[in-house]
This record gives structure tokens, sequence and C-alpha cells, in this order.
């Protein structure tokens, strides 16, 4: 069993800061070619820190391109989204359905690439006597948001044993907070990406009862979406930096020693802030727990997932791809050469 003490320092390890924080990722900035990139300390958005990193070490080698990438931190999607939605940023890691609802809604924004595969998790306690989700009915699971295509797994599993969601008691609630509830009894199961499946598993209180590699290996989630108007003014810049994702993504499946390189660099405060051992686990319990070297957008994913999301009721009808896809710079992406 695990003490208080532990289960405090497993918690706090995990913890998100400030909603904004900022880590700067190339130096002196240049007003008219520096862009800020919004994410969350997820595993799924890990392309983006190293994507960042190793722009800002082929500048300071006087090797790297002339745009800069900032990455900024946020606590969760309701302020991400407002932040890209007012242009308080122009670009961010969002999730594919609220980004096709925000398309659709006339707010000027477009995907432009994947960050990842896989990385979802479906948590029980280690004690638990639950194996099927028959077993789950009348429980309480949290989810992230009823947008979040975690929420989408869910709901596929359920289908798997012609369950109703309403047989469920479904929460919504911040993934860093999901470990500490499931500790305290609050909810019964939780779903989730990671590293907040892995934060619990690793302390020893938790177990997968699914994983999106098992399930649903091709998954998406989180995709690197800008604002319109980036598009039409800094293309250049759009393409480098989908070059850059694409590079670290490419880079990160490589090999393990530069998933370890990773977990280094997004434990730092200027990125996820978080402990890096919760971060290894991720990388290594399975390796494949999340990917990033398939970064292909394809258009038959993407509508699969919409009529997911349309028959979740989070999009009211369908959404013609066009309206939310920018495929240009995936189809001309030249990815980067990841130097770290």
């Amino acid at each position: 069993m695990l003490s208080r003490r532990e289960f405090v320092k497993g918690a706090a390890a995990i913890a998100v800061t400030a909603p904004f924080a900022s880590g700067s990722c190339s130096g002196a900035k240049d007003a008219a070619n520096h862009l800020i990139v919004g994410g969350l300390p997820v595993t799924c958005n890990l392309t983006l820190p190293v994507a960042c990193m190793a722009n800002a070490a082929g500048q300071k080698a006087g090797a790297g391109p002339k745009y800069q990438f900032e990455y900024s931190k946020y606590n969760g999607w309701p302020e991400l989204k407002e932040s890209l939605m007012s242009g308080r940023i122009q670009a961010a890691y969002m999730l594919a359905p609220l980004v096709m609802d925000l398309a659709d809604k006339k707010i000027p924004v477009k995907i432009v690439s994947l960050g990842h595969r896989s990385g979802a998790v479906i948590m029980v306690r280690s004690e638990s006597k639950v194996e099927t989700f028959k077993q789950l009915s009348g429980k309480r699971v949290a989810i992230p948001s009823r947008f979040a295509v975690d929420f989408l797994f869910l709901r596929k599993m359920l289908a798997r044993e012609d369950m109703d969601l309403r047989e469920l008691e479904i929460v919504e609630m911040p993934p860093p907070d999901m470990p500490a509830a499931l500790y305290a009894n609050a909810v019964d199961a939780y779903c989730t990406g990671e590293p907040f499946g892995a934060a619990a598993q690793s302390a020893g209180y938790a177990r997968p009862l699914r994983m999106t590699r098992d399930e649903w290996p091709k998954y998406i989630c989180c995709v690197l979406t800008v604002r319109e108007e980036l598009i039409h003014d800094q293309a250049p810049m759009v393409q480098e930096l989908v070059n850059q994702v694409l590079g670290a993504g490419h880079w990160l499946d490589a090999q393990q020693g530069n998933r370890d390189k990773a977990v280094q660099i997004a434990a730092q405060r200027d990125f996820f802030n978080q402990d890096p051992k919760i971060l290894q686990y991720v990388m290594e319990h399975p390796t494949d727990r999340v990917t990033y070297g398939d970064l292909r957008m394809i258009r038959t994913e993407f509508e699969d997932l919409m009529r997911l999301s349309l028959a979740a009721g989070t999009i009211q009808h369908e959404i013609p791809y066009e309206t939310y896809v920018e495929e240009r710079f995936a189809e001309s992406a030249q990815p980067a050469t990841i130097a770290l």
C-alpha cells in the first residue's frame, strides 16, 4: 500500500504549474520570425518540446532556420482553446474533434500535422476485480473532456460489449487530477492520455484496463493547429514548424536513446516540468505506449474520427474535411534533421 507521503510526492511530480508558463526555445527573439506554440504537458505533445529544442540548437550552431519557435505550457484544453480563438497565440497542439468544431463555427483554424499516435489508457485500481466494461456498470469514470478522443476511445470499448454510456457515471476532470481521484476512490476508473496513466501505474496503485496501443493503434488525438492568418501571412514559417515536428517524430521512434534524451528535455521547467522517472516509464512500459514516427494525415482517419464525434454528440453534423485540414504543409514536408 502506498504511504501518504509517497502518494503526495508522486502527485506533485506530475502536477501542472502556471496555466501560461512559457519557455523560450531560441534565445533572443526576432518578433517577425518568432512563433509561440501552445501545448499541454502530456506525452502526446512530446514532439513539440523536441522540435522546439532542436530548432534552438540549430540556430545556436548557426545551421538552423531563421524562424524561432517557443513552447508555451497550458493547464488545460479550455485555456488553450481560448488563447487560440482570441489570437493570443497563433499555433497550438489541440484536440482534433475540438478543431473540427471550431472550424465549423467559423473560427479561422486549420490542422496542419499530427502530433503523435496512440497514447491513451483506461486505468483502474490495482486491486480492482474489473476486467470488462460490464463490470464498470454504475461506476464513476473520469474523462478529460467530451471533445477528447480519450472519450471516444471509451465509447468504442463500451460498444464492443454492447453497452450504453448511460450505464456509467461520467465526470469531466483535468487529467492531472485523475491519479489522485483514483487513489482516493473518488472515481472507479479514468480515461486519459499519458503520463497520467503511467503516474498511477508506476506508483503501484493502478493498472491499465485497456490501452490504445492494443485496441486502436492508429489513434490520433493531439494535432498541430494554426490560425489561418498565419497560413496566409507566414506560410514558410508554418512549413518549417511542420518540418520540425515531423523530424521530431522520426527521431523519437528511431531509437530508445533518443526517447531518453526527449525525457530529459520535456522534464525541464521550460517544458513539462515533470518527474523524468514518470516520463521515462511512459517511454519504456511498453516502448510503443505512444508512437510518433507515422504522422501522416490520412483523410479517412479524420473522417472516421469526425463520425465517432458525431455519434458522441460532440459534433452536431458532418463537417467537410477541407473545413478543418490544410494538407499542403504535410504534403510538402521535408522532416528536419534532429541533432540533439
